[in-house]
């Protein structure tokens, strides 16, 4: 449904998203990525055609976003970080002037802003006036203006920037429900939303695509993991079975046990060997796992901790010309 190659955009000298792929599936609810500035609202911009990429393609429903625009707009509905409505009509009478803005027939325009208040969940402030709504209500309307004309594509872009806790918790839930009916592209810099709410990430850093994948995946191919490891035994013994299985880590004392922690790389996994070590000393094993790092870790290092490998390397590269 969403399929973008090689797209670059440049303000001037500065280059805001470089050479940017990616899809996203029919009934799919993919998590764009990025911490700010990373370029995921200018993409988003991009494919919804408020700004022309500088190079590149995106289509929507099989059309192109620069050659069809209002085909694409006809098949999307969009909810940007904020939302622009107008605050002295009633809720019900803004989202009836904005299913006519977008085409819905006369007959239909009731029905589909009555489905639209239903799966936002704003049906109680209906009659209220937008301007005398919450935040977080302000937010579930702006939803529903994406949906009244019930498009088969949303792209919401922060849709629980500023909410508080229950405001967030709500309008997850209803991200997670139109993915019977809608397919849909969720912008956010908050980690456990993103993967409460989705099956898939997308990563964007500097304008790059870093990551494309479960989060669960992710994490367990894409960054360092810890082996933890505590015996009841001699210190000595679960030393020798580390250095054994090639395991760099010092050994602690405590509480009877002797235990210790080691980084592993990206997809190590020496549990089966270290056990067979273990066994073969007759250690008893009170502890042996890896420990995968959180999706925060993950997130930190495909980005920042990133940035500074990049930065090393360079600056070796350089001392040694």
């Amino acid at each position: 449904m969403i399929r973008v190659r090689d797209l670059t955009k440049r303000y001037g000298s500065f280059v805001a998203v470089e050479r940017l792929s990616f899809e996203v599936g029919r009934g799919e609810i993919v998590g764009f990525l990025g911490p700010n500035g990373a370029g995921k609202t200018t993409t988003l911009r991009v494919l919804t055609g408020f700004q022309p990429a500088t190079s590149g393609t995106a289509e929507l429903a099989g059309m192109n976003v620069a050659s069809d625009s209002l085909g694409v707009r006809r098949q999307l509905g969009y909810l940007p970080q904020e939302v622009p409505i107008y605050p002295d009509l009633r809720v019900i009478e803004y989202l009836r002037y904005r299913a006519a803005l977008k085409g819905v027939p006369a007959k239909a325009r009731a029905g589909a802003v009555a489905r639209a208040m239903d799966k936002a969940g704003i049906v109680d402030v209906g009659h209220k006036l937008v301007g005398h709504v919450s935040h977080g209500y302000r937010q579930r309307v702006g939803l529903a203006d994406a949906l009244v004309a019930n498009p088969p594509i949303l792209i919401l872009d922060e849709p629980t920037s500023g909410l508080d806790p229950n405001q967030r918790r709500r309008i997850k839930q209803v991200v997670r429900d139109l993915a019977n009916e809608h397919t849909v592209l969720f912008s956010s810099h908050i980690l456990g939303e993103v993967q409460e709410v989705t099956s898939r990430v997308l990563v964007i850093h500097r304008g790059v695509l870093r990551a494309d994948g479960s989060p669960a995946e992710l994490v367990a191919r894409g960054a360092s993991r810890r082996l933890r490891v505590a015996v009841r035994g001699e210190p000595g013994a679960l030393a020798s079975a580390l250095a054994a299985g090639g395991i760099a880590a010092d050994v602690v004392v405590g509480d009877g046990l002797a235990s210790a922690v080691a980084e592993l790389p990206a997809g190590a996994d020496p549990v089966p060997a270290l056990a067979a070590a273990l066994a073969a000393r007759a250690l008893p094993v009170h502890e042996l796992r890896v420990e995968l790092p959180t999706l925060e870790e993950w997130f930190h290092a495909v980005t920042e901790g990133a940035d500074r490998g990049e930065e090393a390397a360079a600056a070796a590269q350089e001392a040694g010309r």
